[in-house]
């Protein structure tokens, strides 16, 4: 039996992460107008607010905030920054306390759990002023 379940959770990697990715229009609905935090391995990781035209920002929780967009690429929902153009590629999904991304579909890499969401933009501070 053991064997089943590990052929099926290679073959399906969607299995192996509880099921069924997000697509983009699913993970639009589900976070457009919100702002998610977001923590990894027991500790705060970020929050990202999801805006109209599938744009977001996204801060480390410094209170620096930077601008980027998302798209779908397969079965993952892709992201890109101000500060970094090269894409950073999740799979979202659903679970009974919200939202599960595995960076790059890699059960290897980072998972990050939605710990809130608030309907409330983020605190973003001015940019650094240095002298």
């Amino acid at each position: 039996m053991w064997r089943i379940v590990i052929f099926l959770m290679c073959a399906c990697p969607g299995i192996a992460f509880g099921g069924e990715f997000l697509s983009a229009e699913e993970f639009d609905a589900a976070t457009k107008g919100k702002t998610f935090y977001f923590s990894s391995e027991g500790a705060p990781y970020g929050a990202e607010e999801y805006l109209d035209g599938r744009r977001v920002r996204w801060s480390f929780l410094d209170g620096e905030c930077i601008e980027g967009r998302w798209w779908q690429q397969g079965e993952m929902i892709c992201f890109s920054y101000e500060n970094d153009p090269s894409p950073h590629c999740w799979t979202f999904q659903k679970n009974g306390s919200g939202l599960t991304a595995l960076f790059e579909n890699n059960p290897e890499a980072r998972e990050l759990y939605e710990v809130q969401q608030s309907q409330k933009p983020m605190m973003c501070l001015g940019p650094k002023v240095g002298v």
